[in-house]
């Protein structure tokens, strides 16, 4: 028997989980699962990055410990964020995509690479959090100066256990920067922005061996979780998906890029998949719900919760997608100043929160059918928000699709799959 190590990390908490097959089954177990967060630094909001390194290393332990023989591991993140490094010296800190640094530098970025250029050649939306408009923040801050490297997350803790700094490309997708075309860096877009050239290398797919920690071959799987979590899923035909966590990412998979201008204004994204298009949009998830929660009653259950706002008559939303939702102080309060009807009670704030994701999973699906042209009808949905049964039925009220609910690690499933598949174990 063959185990792999699945790492999957979001951006509130992380687990190991070893997988295995068994008569063309796949079996996963949980061996390890520490906490994640941004923590302010200066006035900014910055990842623990030493903390992040130190808990990897921590799981791999205790997984070794459990199945003292492991054949490969890799690593998946969210997209977007990045370690600097001079050498083998890190430049920190380390930012969070959360972090409002580049709201300065977005107009000199377009001034020099207009956004509607930009989406021709990479088929990525518009995010104001996108490292493409970080990386500029880092020139105009000296940051790159002595920089030889940019790692993303998941390659830099990669980098951290086997020495290898590797560049994977469907989270290399997520930067704003790669040619959806040529699946490389886009170097008009880096020469204009008078970026660094050596920092953008050569990009690997999933599945290549890259070194070994501990006697255990390091792989890179789809790195960006979203592209991992999509990996995950068992579809019977092709069908919209959504990965609920702290965002929704809702996509298809396509086979090749749609940059037309209706995609370009409803902001839609052209992602790497494995061997497809990922077609999707990022809105915002399960990270109005968990601050709410943090904010107004951090001792209640997520059921008890889900309870208080299936009893709520509260019917108001609002635009989930609003910056007001980013990086608020007070979560009640972002939510008070979009609404008309204040809330009263905190079934009311749960429900109009729950209400107001499933009408921006409808809007995305209107404009995803419209944009491609198909049908569809129905929506896998993967990851914690999956195991929300209130949130599933609002989302088939809304988008009048019938709704296949997986509560499944579909990240880690995924990340585990493309390494079975790199080592042909079938």
């Amino acid at each position: 028997m063959k185990y792999y190590l699945a790492i999957d990390i979001g951006a509130s908490s992380g687990r190991h989980i070893i997988g295995w097959r068994d008569d063309k089954k796949m079996h996963t177990d949980e061996v390890y699962r520490f906490q994640n967060g941004v923590k302010k630094d200066k006035g900014h909001l910055v990842w623990d990055i030493e903390h992040l390194v130190k808990e990897v290393r921590n799981g791999i332990a205790e997984a070794k410990r459990r199945y003292p023989v492991i054949d490969s591991l890799s690593i998946d993140t969210w997209g977007v964020d990045y370690v600097l490094m001079n050498g083998d010296k890190e430049i920190m800190p380390c930012y969070s995509y959360r972090d409002n640094r580049t709201e300065s530098v977005i107009p000199m970025v377009h001034n020099k690479f207009p956004f509607d250029t930009a989406y021709r050649h990479t088929g990525i939306q518009f995010q104001p959090f996108n490292t493409v408009y970080q990386l500029y923040a880092d020139k105009l801050e000296g940051r790159l100066d002595k920089a030889t490297d940019f790692l993303m997350i998941p390659e830099y803790l990669l980098y951290k256990l086997c020495g290898a700094k590797s560049h994977e490309y469907t989270n290399a997708t997520t930067t704003g920067m790669v040619n959806v075309w040529q699946g490389a860096y886009d170097q008009r877009m880096t020469e204009e922005l008078g970026l660094p050239r050596h920092l953008f290398q050569s990009l690997q797919q999933p599945g290549e061996i890259i070194g070994e920690y501990c006697g255990i071959k390091c792989r890179l799987c789809a790195s960006h979780d979203t592209a991992s979590a999509v990996e995950g899923i068992e579809m019977q035909g092709n069908a919209p998906y959504i990965s609920s966590g702290t965002w929704s990412l809702l996509g298809v998979k396509a086979t090749t890029a749609v940059t037309t201008a209706a995609s370009e204004a409803a902001n839609w994204s052209n992602e790497g998949g494995v061997g497809y298009v990922r077609y999707q949009k990022n809105i915002m998830g399960m990270w109005l719900i968990n601050r709410l929660r943090d904010e107004l009653c951090p001792n209640k259950d997520f059921s008890e919760i889900v309870r208080e706002a299936e009893k709520s008559t509260y019917s108001e939303t609002v635009d989930a997608n609003a910056p007001v939702f980013m990086s608020p102080e007070s979560m009640k309060a972002a939510f008070d100043s979009q609404l008309d009807d204040a809330p009263k009670t905190l079934g009311d704030y749960f429900r109009c929160a729950y209400l107001s994701l499933a009408l921006s999973y409808k809007n995305a699906v209107d404009e995803l059918e419209k944009n491609t042209g198909m049908f569809y009808d129905k929506i896998y949905i993967v990851g914690g928000g999956a195991k929300n049964q209130f949130l599933n039925r609002l989302t088939a009220y809304f988008t009048k699709k019938r709704v296949i609910a997986l509560p499944i690690e579909a990240t880690a499933i995924g990340n585990l799959k493309i390494q079975m598949e790199a080592a042909n174990v079938s």
